[in-house]
């Protein structure tokens, strides 16, 4: 196998497999020795891709590294032989040679990982942890996202991420956090922090900050495996997290349709809706539905809600705007955030007319560097045949993303424009 592939493959891994690993050598060796169970699978992964690329490729890839990472946590702990810096909960087993093996191959098991994963996840959200610092700290550790494309989530800097992210990890070193699930009321706040990250991380795959690729569909699934654990647990299958999962779903459905042969973005007017995953579409509804009860309505349940009436919608034009169009006013008041306000704007335009969402788009503020918001405006200008307006709104836009595939549309776009 030549080193490009295998490079592919374990950059696959490291996001599918890295925050599984992390988690459950995290909780073997303590959270406060988070960075040595980050060197452990970085080391594994080097090996992955030495032995790999010069050799074959096992037909257990994913085995394989767990396996190996396993072996250099026994190692390590061999080594070390300081059994009161590990966590308090597996001291004891890992003193002994005769236990050691068995205590760390039973966390690699399915069930374990799961919920090492899951502890990971709500010690990350601890509150002692500044918001911010919880989801970035999330996204690169359980999710395997680089400083960069956390940065592009959040309209912020890689160099405020990376310093948000080493404020966890001191939190975490000098508060002695451990991987401990919360309870009651502590649950629930912590989960609203699980829910974002998720989120982030999905949005991140359905439109990627990378230059090469619009869509990233290891990370829409990883959002969409880690929010389906959480429904599958009774302390967290709670209706926004039902929520959450229904808008993956209906999102996620649509993944394969908006890109032709080429990499060309196809819009969502143009889109083969027969091409649409029907399977998610059904599942997406079936969350809504769990959604529902006991009743609450969190910005997931809006989200939801307007990707089901496009999911339900037979054409681009028999779409019901007007319902949506009214979920976003909700959703804003819930959430009154330039991004929702832009959504907002570009809904009135089918639901209302192209000089009301022309009007609301020029009262949002905050966007004067992100292209979807030019690339909006440009739009509207062109569909109201002011194509001079609609060309430099689009030249703005095409100086501002570094997708290719974006790239190609909007130079596109200023073409029509002559």
């Amino acid at each position: 196998m030549a080193a490009t592939p295998v490079n592919q493959l374990v950059d696959h891994l490291f996001r599918h497999e890295s925050g599984k690993m992390i988690a459950v050598l995290s909780r073997l060796l303590g959270l406060q020795n988070l960075d040595l169970a980050e060197d452990i699978v970085q080391d594994t992964l080097l090996q992955a891709m030495s032995s790999w690329s010069y050799g074959s490729v096992p037909d257990n890839p994913a085995g394989w590294l767990h396996r190996v990472a396993r072996n250099k946590a026994i190692d390590l702990i061999r080594r070390r032989k300081r059994f009161t810096e590990i966590s308090p909960d597996y001291a004891r087993l890992i003193e002994s040679e005769w236990t050691l093996a068995s205590t760390v191959h039973q966390l690699f098991l399915e069930d374990e990982i799961r919920d090492s994963q899951l502890r990971m996840i709500f010690a990350a959200c601890h509150p002692s942890i500044p918001e911010e610092s919880q989801i970035a700290f999330t996204l690169k550790t359980l999710c395997g996202l680089s400083a960069a494309e956390i940065a592009k989530a959040f309209l912020s800097s890689e160099e405020t991420i990376t310093k948000r992210i080493y404020r966890a990890k001191e939190k975490i070193r000098t508060e002695r956090i451990e991987l401990h699930a919360p309870h009651g009321e502590e649950l629930a706040e912590r989960l609203d922090t699980v829910l974002k990250s998720l989120y982030l991380l999905f949005n991140e795959g359905y439109n990627s900050s990378h230059p090469d690729l619009l869509i990233r569909e290891d990370l829409c699934a990883e959002a969409m495996r880690l929010c389906h654990l959480l429904t599958r647990h009774p302390l967290t299958r709670l209706p926004r997290t039902h929520a959450l999962l229904s808008l993956f779903c209906f999102q996620a459905s649509r993944l394969r349709a908006r890109l032709d042969g080429d990499g060309h973005i196809i819009v969502l007017r143009y889109q083969d809706r027969l091409s649409w995953d029907r399977g998610l579409i059904k599942k997406g509804f079936d969350q809504l539905e769990l959604a529902a009860e006991p009743f609450e309505l969190s910005a997931y349940h809006l989200e939801a809600g307007i990707a089901s009436l496009h999911a339900a919608a037979a054409s681009f034009e028999k779409t019901d705007w007007h319902s949506i169009y009214h979920l976003y006013e909700l959703l804003y008041r819930l959430q009154p955030n330039p991004v929702v306000a832009l959504n907002k704007a570009i809904a009135s335009a089918y639901a209302i007319s192209r000089e009301h969402a022309l009007e609301e788009l020029q009262k949002i503020t905050g966007l004067d560097r992100h292209h979807l918001y030019f690339a909006s405006l440009g739009e509207i200008y062109f569909d109201m045949d002011e194509f001079s307006k609609a060309k430099e709104n689009f030249e703005k836009a095409l100086a501002l993303t570094a997708s290719i595939s974006e790239k190609r549309l909007l130079e596109e776009k200023m073409k029509r424009c002559n």
